[in-house]
């Protein structure tokens, strides 16, 4: 697939294409009317551009430019920055999820200890002293 931009930035797309191990197939792309600003030029043409990731369920929509050839390359750079904003979150949250465990596993101090018993012990006796009184 050519765009009209430079070939390095079109080996770039798919180099990143490949770094995050989408392939073309799994995207679904659809051309629709573009709206706003652009005349007669762009509610006469499908110069906007509507691609679909499958396997992610993520959906782009792109009417940056008024070339739709413009569109599907701008398109794609969205979509796979959203896959690798996707991606990098998720690897975020496994690694808190793992660094929450290993704060719970490790050993506290004896001092420490008793500071966090007394503190439970303090708020017990709280939650004694709230209940109605016995007569």
């Amino acid at each position: 697939m050519s765009f009209p931009v430079s070939i390095q930035k079109q080996e770039e797309l798919t180099r990143r294409m490949l770094s995050l191990g989408v392939r073309e197939e799994e995207i679904e792309e659809t051309f629709v009317r573009s709206g706003g600003a652009g005349g007669q030029k762009v509610n006469k043409s499908s110069s906007c551009v509507m691609l679909l990731h499958c396997p992610t369920g993520l959906r782009v929509k792109c009417q940056i430019s008024r070339s739709q050839a413009m569109n599907r390359f701008l398109a794609r750079r969205i979509l796979f920055d959203k896959i690798e904003e996707r991606q990098r979150g998720f690897v975020a949250s496994e690694r808190a999820k793992i660094e929450k465990i290993r704060r719970q596993k490790k050993r506290r101090t004896r001092r420490g200890k008793e500071r966090m018993l007394e503190s439970k012990r303090r708020q017990s006796d709280k939650k004694q002293n709230r209940s109605s009184p016995d007569f």
